[in-house]
């Protein structure tokens, strides 16, 4: 019996390894052999969970003809991974991707840090901050104080608490985007949304569009789903969308979802502006293509002279085209998994109507937190702070990256959470292997396109403040110089594979 459970093809393999981002060789480095450059970049691309592990790799000839080398370079390839546990095989199986003992699996989305890791290591791996207090501890004693009358009745709220359905849809309107609660249904958190909107709309094999780059755990939310991701490369700077280029892809590839982040995007912080909202409602409009708008980041404006735009929702005044969705955990806190969904009423009732096969519904108790703070002004005091913390946060880290690594490139977000960062020529890969032997947890860029794009790229959430930003950004500058020597030492190439 096989031990593999998928396949990675020889054309997509080349193509991933491709796809890493070559630099020139420094003064008195080296070129490792061919076949110690292909093993590494298989290793490499094993250890960020973009090839998964216990899949079956292609066979050695044709390896070798898609990425033009020899057979025997292929061969040596494969023995040296089987040498370290990175693969193996069995004759007439085939061979396949593993992890060698006692090394964790790759997680193939951002996963937060279990909580014993904390002690030896900075996590910048999630874009979260710790809970705001006291509103946390006031909202759960609302709550509680609430839930006597629930708690006599079977506690199933598919669509959500009337309460909080309809508090929420009063948030939107006092916008001067008029919502009614049957537009609205609360979910576990945004994901939960998204989740729920791809299985209505986005069946295996369709087209979604995404921004390039986009939010990991959503693009692996998609794949998992069987979608089919057309990338949809992001306007220069933080400037938003490029529509030329969306209007090509809405109307050459005609998928059957949009998947944007208008506000202070993740990775890269940045922000549509009202033009480009209407123009890309108009397109999705046109092309048939249901927009799906993550506002989860929406509340999280840092510059206090900052204009906001309007929703993008303000452009579909009927609900044809637009989507919306909005949550609790990154504005509040990620432990508060509260989401929502804005549609026409009968996108909300199909959505509930799957349901009943899915969750049945979020925790009562939560959504009565969310819906106290909401209604009681706490919302606004705890994001208010929220944003402080945010705001003192990337101002630290900004300095601290600037000192240490002066040759690494970025343009700091008016809002959100995240900087998104050009790593002077460095693999961002090998940057984030490196940083968990210094103590250090960042994705890398790939994590965030699609099949291997962004590898001169990293994700720095300020989530870290004062010494331990400092802290974050030194030991950062030592992972960029453990890559670094790795070539200085005809070792480990700050490249992956190119043929």
């Amino acid at each position: 019996m096989a031990q593999w459970t998928s396949a990675v093809g020889a054309a997509q393999l080349a193509r991933l390894l491709k796809s890493q981002q070559d630099r020139p060789a420094g003064p008195g480095s080296r070129r490792p052999p061919a076949y110690r450059a292909l093993a590494d970049g298989i290793r490499l691309l094993v250890l960020e969970g973009r090839v998964p592990v216990a899949a079956r790799l292609p066979a050695e000839r044709e390896l070798a003809l898609s990425l033009s080398v020899s057979r025997t370079t292929v061969a040596a390839a494969y023995e040296a991974l089987r040498t370290e546990g990175f693969l193996e095989s069995r004759r007439g199986a085939g061979s396949w991707t593993a992890v060698p003992a006692g090394n964790p699996l790759p997680a193939r989305g951002l996963e937060p840090l279990p909580p014993e890791a904390l002690g030896s290591m900075i996590d910048l791996g999630t874009a979260a901050l710790p809970a705001p207090e006291p509103w946390l501890t006031r909202a759960v004693q609302g709550a509680l104080e609430e839930l006597p009358p629930y708690a006599h009745t079977h506690g199933d709220y598919p669509a959500g608490l009337p309460a909080l359905r309809s508090m929420i849809a009063e948030r939107y309107t006092t916008r001067g985007i008029p919502t009614m609660p049957e537009q609205i249904m609360v979910t576990t958190g945004a994901m939960g949304a998204i989740d729920a909107i791809c299985h209505l709309f986005g069946g295996r094999g369709e087209r979604i569009a995404v921004e390039s780059p986009s939010y990991a755990n959503i693009l692996q939310l998609m794949r998992e789903a069987g979608a089919r991701l057309v990338p949809v490369a992001m306007a220069e700077g933080l400037t938003g969308w490029d529509l030329d280029r969306w209007r090509q892809v809405l109307r050459e590839a005609a998928p059957r979802i949009a998947y944007v982040v208008a506000d202070f995007h993740n990775p890269t912080g940045a922000l549509a502006d009202e033009e480009q909202r209407r123009r890309l409602v108009e397109a999705a409009r046109s092309a048939g293509t249901v927009l799906v708008v993550d506002e989860t980041m929406s509340e999280l404006y840092l510059e206090p002279r900052l204009e906001m735009p309007r929703r993008v929702c303000a452009f579909d005044p009927a609900g044809s085209t637009v989507i919306t969705v909005g949550s609790a955990s990154k504005a509040f806190w990620a432990g508060m998994r509260i989401g929502w969904v804005r549609a026409a009423p009968d996108v909300i009732r199909s959505l509930v109507a799957a349901r009943a096969y899915a969750d049945l519904g979020t925790p009562v108790l939560e959504q009565l937190a969310v819906n106290w703070l909401f209604s009681t002004g706490g919302w606004e005091e705890a994001v208010a702070v929220r944003r402080d913390q945010a705001r003192d946060n990337r101002d630290a880290l900004v300095a601290a990256v600037r000192r240490e690594l002066p040759g690494w490139e970025f343009e700091v977000p008016a809002g959100g959470l995240t900087l998104w960062v050009r790593t002077g020529g460095l693999s961002g890969s090998r940057i984030a292997e490196a940083g968990e032997r210094v103590g250090v947890r960042v994705p890398s860029g790939p994590r965030f396109g699609v099949d291997g794009a962004f590898e001169g790229y990293v994700r720095l959430p300020f989530t870290v403040a004062g010494a331990v930003a400092e802290e974050a950004a030194t030991r950062l500058a030592a992972a960029a110089r453990l890559v670094e020597a790795g070539a200085s030492n005809g070792g480990e190439s700050p490249r992956t594979f190119v043929a």
